[in-house]
């Protein structure tokens, strides 16, 4: 049996622990201390009452303070719902004030897309405030697993003093359970809103926000926008169908990454044709049972080096969906 035939998600998990160790000892051993500075972020509106921020380009970094996901929220008549609370802390604190700019209205839920780094380490901040933290319950796995206890201790090193010895990784109040339709709808404060559950795309734990009124959608890392998604072990083709249930017609779609869209079927043809194409290359070499190494030597990849990510997730990306069709070779 050839090395890669048994090869399953704990080996892609083995890979990604092991790069975020190597990336902690070499943050830890060439980062000079940082000086904690005041963070300021502008809300960008794109519907009456719907404010998103927009995060840098890329990967996390000292550089970016982190800042390289989006966030939102909904400014209703009885409170502020908020979709992602970005990478670090202070960025939660920072969307408070930048909240607090806009309305007077306390934030009265957080929504989180997913238990990715980027995407929840600010929940603490909301907390503090007494906002009510709402993710889908596969996220209690995530939320546990070994893997985000060493993204945690990574980051504490590649991303200090952002994250630090204080910052926690805190569970949601509400863990939301779906029923065969994979909606939950609720109001607030006259405000229709609709989560969709399309946990096992991304995450097993995503999460979209549809603002039935304003016709917005928030997204999460389902739609990224200008940059290489970060696919990791996800299941991809689970991700294009998910893809393919946006609600109908929204005005903008806000994604994870990269800015607002208000030509969504447009904007999806990048993370649309990267998945197949990554699918397609690696699934031909499992075919023709090639050791990852040779395949990826031999794809090109000149259609998507261009864009922010590649260099950082595309090998990743590239292995996880080459172990991916090879469980789907063998029916598993």
């Amino acid at each position: 049996m050839r090395i890669y035939a048994a090869a399953s998600g704990r080996a892609m998990q083995g890979l990604l622990l092991l790069l975020l160790l190597l990336g902690c000892a070499q943050a830890a051993a060439s980062a000079p201390p940082l000086a904690l500075t005041p963070i300021k972020l502008t809300p960008i509106q794109v519907a009456p009452q719907v404010y998103y921020f927009q995060g840098q380009a890329g990967m996390a970094s000292v550089q970016n303070k982190g800042f390289m996901s989006n966030a939102g929220f909904v400014v209703t008549r009885d409170g502020v719902v908020v979709f992602d609370a970005l990478a670090t802390p202070v960025l939660g604190e920072a969307m408070l004030k930048a909240i607090a700019g806009v309305t007077a209205q306390p934030v009265r839920r957080v929504v989180v897309s997913h238990y990715h780094a980027d995407h929840f380490y600010g929940l603490q901040a909301f907390k503090l405030q007494g906002a009510e933290i709402w993710a889908h319950g596969a996220g209690k796995a995530t939320l546990m697993s070994e893997f985000t206890q060493t993204r945690l201790a990574e980051r504490r090193a590649s991303l200090a003093p952002w994250v630090d010895g204080a910052t926690r990784l805190l569970a949601a109040d509400r863990w939301l359970e779906f029923g065969a339709d994979k909606q939950l709808k609720f109001e607030l404060g006259g405000t229709r809103f609709t989560l969709l559950d399309v946990g096992g795309a991304h995450s097993p734990e995503d999460l979209m926000l549809y603002v039935e009124d304003a016709q917005v959608l928030f997204a999460g890392d389902l739609f990224f926008t200008g940059r290489i998604p970060f696919v990791g072990e996800a299941d991809s083709k689970a991700w294009l169908q998910a893809l393919a249930r946006f609600p109908a017609a929204p005005k903008v779609v806000i994604p994870g990454h990269g800015p607002a869209s208000s030509k969504p079927q447009a904007d999806l043809a990048l993370t649309t044709s990267y998945l197949l194409y990554l699918r397609e290359q690696m699934g031909r070499a499992v075919a023709d049972m090639q050791t990852f190494d040779e395949a990826y030597q031999q794809v090109d990849w000149s259609r998507f080096e261009q864009y922010p990510a590649f260099k950082e997730a595309n090998r990743i990306n590239a292995y996880g969906t080459y172990l991916l069709l090879e469980r789907e070779s063998l029916g598993k």
